[in-house]
């Protein structure tokens, strides 16, 4: 009893003294105290209580709740920190969700990322917990900070819960709409989240998609071509409008965007132009590849002439400059639309580029080389000048090795074959056996395709016959037999010294050749073809199958040729085949025995055996294993696989007509072609440092008023040909727009100029002011139509402006009345050339009514009319504001 006290009490004090270390941490990091890192024995013994693992997770929890409900965001920080590494080491920290939501309002931006994280990926197992955090999501959709915004709506997208796609939906049309173009960018990669979670939200997608596809930036581009093939690839009708826009902004467009958006560009190519490969002109461009012959060219194309379409060319044209991209995705997307929609003769403009990709890593090269591998059946011509960077390295794997063989044999013709074939010489010799096997096959294809030298690889191969290596010996006996079959008369040699071999290959395949080639041309071997069955029929039950199956054959053979040495052979023969264990050796075997024995069942067949079994076969076509890949999309999956893959959308034909081209015009370009001129009528008297008449000044304001920019000058707001209450209410308003515009500098066309530009205004402005105030007889004009409350407000707003302006041109330079005698210097001659040209007496009585208070500024002082200027600027709207009512 007393030792059982015993250790209760110290099992107490050690449960007391682990808690009082835990609240010393957590103290001290409360009080960002450094502690030794390393604790001694004693305080480990401490610490580390004999309590169960899921008690210390408890407690560990209990800790980090602590630091999340802290008011330090260092701690804050380093409790979420845990809890994602927590999470990556497969731990659950559901508990903590309630604690880390509340730090969501955080404004730390790192803080709030670990939330989003710790949110997304609780959000599908506790769908519950995450809707608890939707107010806290929807609150940051409006918050000032883009990437908060940004981020808020990536992780609202990516929680899994289909009760809030209505939620959903409206974040993403209001961030469609965002200021920010990261923003929208964000609203494009939730479109296909959405989606994924309830396509029947796809009509409603596809309206924020085409809104989206009306954007400038080039931040948005790519996410929102890859939302339109996610969710609408067939809608080519929402990429009309776009396409000229889309071509424009590709080189600017980042770069997995520039892939998204030549691939789509692709197929929209292929359903509205026509074809620019002429029909039945493929050989004759491979032609011209080789010889170059513009007049071959030239004849084509007076034959079939081609127009290209405008659209058309600009899509070539602004996809050639990626091809000096430093990503490899975007350089093969790129030369893969080369491929489908360039002519034929312009095709070679990607090679370059495509021979600096084998300089990548392992795996660019093999899709690269599987690429280049397709185009050189086609076209030789193109690589033919590079021929030397496909010869195979020693270093390279074994399937880039295969890869580069398979593009030297596409490539092989009479000029270059002689190199080619000293390059595989070398290879044969490899240590790798696959890569020699392949090799030897390349050297099998070149024999056929060039008959020049069929002779000569066939003597090749007879002396690798020779070859220590199994491997290359079998696969020079199955190129052989395919070799012979297309001129078996002239090589009985061959056959014997393959039949001598016989003993020493082990190979199937290789023996199997063997077998076959002397059942074929048993006539041209007599006395060796019984022997080998001889030889076969000793070993019959040992071989594979392919073996057996060859050897029935080669017994049914010779049994109709040379029946009286053979014919016990082949009834052993077939005994041994009629009880094998592979049905299908027993169905050939009774399918022989009924062919070649006649009987009473066998009937009229046993008259056809010789013709059916010793028929003259075609000789086989050594192919490429890329002939046929072709029809698959360059680039794709699919044609890496040859293989439809999940997904893959195959290219369009072309159209026989062209569609009609209008639906590509746009027409907003309209209203910008009025704008642009007048800009550079208005920046050009104010680049030229030249006093200009009010008369000059007045019609560049009059345009810049139709074009519906706010006037820039103060006193030349309304237009010099109108007369009337109108006219006065115009100017009124104009004024007051450019005294707002003077004293915040908030109007666009302020904005766009540059600051010599403003300066140049307002000493303008000033010299309009002293010569208002050198006509104070004009004051009478103001009540012309019995608008003069109207005309007053203007002309006091159009003092207010110029005087604040002339006050802050003072100010600046300092008190002293300098610049008063300047300006009434500078007002001189501006008198007079606005007395040279009194004709236009309307324009100046129309222009006159801004001066009718102008002897006022003179007796107040500068800093009361600044005191003033907020409270008439305010009358005045308000008093403008009433007139439009009534």
């Amino acid at each position: 009893m007393d030792c059982s006290s015993m250790d209760a009490g110290f099992s107490s004090l050690r449960s007391e003294a682990a808690g009082a270390m835990r609240t010393v941490l957590v103290s001290a990091e409360n009080l960002q105290l450094t502690l030794k890192p390393e604790l001694s024995q004693e305080e480990q013994s401490l610490t580390h209580t004999n309590s169960s693992p899921k008690d210390s997770h408890k407690a560990g929890n209990e800790d980090l709740k602590e630091m999340l409900e802290s008011s330090k965001e260092s701690l804050k920080l380093e409790a979420m920190k845990r809890i994602v590494g927590l999470i990556a080491k497969g731990k659950s920290a559901s508990e903590l969700f309630p604690a880390v939501v509340k730090n969501v309002a955080s404004k730390n931006i790192e803080l709030k990322k670990l939330v989003y994280v710790y949110l997304v990926r609780y959000a599908e197992e506790q769908q519950d917990l995450a809707l608890l955090s939707i107010s806290t999501f929807q609150r940051a959709l409006k918050d000032p900070n883009q990437f908060i915004r940004a981020s808020a709506l990536r992780v609202l997208s990516s929680i899994r819960v289909p009760i809030i796609v209505p939620i959903m939906m409206l974040a993403i049309k209001e961030a469609a709409a965002d200021l920010s173009p990261y923003v929208r960018k964000t609203s494009a990669h939730a479109i296909q989240k959405l989606y994924s979670l309830d396509p029947d939200q796809k009509e409603q997608l596809i309206e924020v998609i085409e809104k989206l596809l009306k954007d400038k930036s080039t931040l948005v581009a790519g996410s929102v071509v890859m939302a339109f093939e996610e969710v609408c690839p067939d809608r080519i009708d929402l990429i009309h409008k776009n396409y000229r826009k889309l071509c424009n902004l590709l080189v600017d467009v980042e770069e997995w965007g520039q892939v998204v958006i030549i691939s789509m560009l692709t197929r929209y190519a292929r359903t509205q132009f026509t074809s620019p490969w002429m029909e039945g002109a493929e050989f004759d461009e491979n032609k011209a590849f080789y010889d170059s012959d513009s007049e071959e060219k030239k004849d084509q194309t007076e034959a079939k002439p081609y127009v290209m379409d405008p659209d058309h060319r600009l899509l070539l044209r602004n996809t050639k400059p990626l091809l000096q991209s430093r990503n490899t995705a975007v350089v093969m997307a790129v030369a893969q639309l080369y491929w489908h929609l360039a002519p034929k003769h312009e095709v070679s403009i990607v090679t370059k580029s495509l021979v600096r990709l084998l300089r990548s890593h392992r795996e660019v090269q093999y899709i690269v080389l599987q690429n280049i591998a397709t185009m050189s059946i086609q076209r030789k011509g193109m690589f033919e000048p590079f021929i030397k960077s496909f010869y195979v390295r020693s270093t390279d794997a074994t399937h880039i090795k295969t890869l580069k063989l398979e593009i030297l044999t596409n490539l092989a013709n009479e000029a270059n074959i002689s190199t080619i074939l000293r390059e595989f010489q070398t290879y044969v010799k490899s240590q790798d056996k696959a890569f020699a096997a392949a090799t030897i096959q390349a050297i099998g294809r070149c024999a056929t395709n060039i008959s020049e030298v069929t002779d000569t690889c066939l003597n090749g191969l007879v002396l690798l016959l020779s070859n220590r290596d199994e491997a290359v010996v079998a696969e020079s006996i199955v190129v052989i037999k395919k070799l012979l079959q297309t001129q078996p008369t002239q090589h009985g040699d061959i056959i014997k010294h393959m039949a001598k071999l016989f003993d020493n290959v082990t190979v199937p395949m290789a023996r199997a050749s063997i077998l076959w080639l002397m059942g074929e041309y048993c006539e041209k071997v007599p006395k060796i073809a019984p022997d080998v069955l001889r030889k076969m029929a000793k070993t019959f039950t040992a071989e594979e199958d392919i073996v057996k199956l060859q050897t029935v054959n080669l017994a049914a053979k010779l049994y109709l040729t040379n029946s009286k040495q053979t014919k016990l052979l082949t009834q052993y023969i077939l005994n041994l085949g009629k009880y094998d264990q592979n049905y299908d050796i027993r169905d050939r075997t009774r399918f022989i025995r009924q062919l070649i024995v006649p009987n009473e069942k066998s009937g009229a067949l046993s008259k056809y055996a010789r013709r059916m079994l010793l028929a003259p076969k075609p000789a086989p076509v050594l192919e490429s294993a890329f002939k046929d890949r072709d029809r698959y999309q360059l680039g794709t999956l699919s044609h890496s696989l040859n293989l439809k893959a999940t997904g893959y959308q195959e290219l369009p034909d072309w159209p026989a007509v062209a569609p009609d081209q209008s639906v590509r015009n746009v027409e907003i370009v309209e209203p910008l072609r009025e704008w642009a001129p007048i800009v550079g009528k208005t920046k050009q008297p104010k680049s030229d440092d030249k006093f200009y008449s009010d008369d000059e000044d007045e019609k560049e304001e009059e345009g810049s008023d139709s074009s519906g920019s706010g006037s820039e000058d103060s006193s030349s707001s309304s237009s010099s040909e109108e007369s009337g209450s109108e006219s006065e209410e115009e100017s009124s308003e104009d004024s007051e727009k450019t005294s707002s515009d003077s004293g915040k500098s908030s109007s666009g066309s302020e904005k766009s100029s540059s600051e010599s530009e403003s300066d140049q205004k307002k000493k303008k402005k000033t010299k309009k002011a002293q010569q208002k105030k050198s006509k104070p007889t004009a004051d009478s004009d103001s009540d012309e139509n019995g608008n003069g409350p109207v005309g007053q407000a203007s002309s006091s707003s159009s003092e207010s402006s110029s005087d604040s302006e002339s006050d802050s041109e003072s100010d600046s330079e300092s008190d002293s009345p300098a610049p008063k005698k300047k300006t009434e210097v500078k007002a001189k001659p501006k008198v007079a050339v606005n007395s040279k040209k009194e004709v236009s007496l309307l324009d100046l009585d129309d222009f006159s009514p801004a001066p009718t208070n102008a002897p006022k500024p003179s007796v107040l002082s500068q800093s009361l009319l600044s005191d003033l200027e907020g409270l008439s600027l305010s009358n005045i709207s308000s008093a403008v504001q009433q007139e439009k009512k009534s």
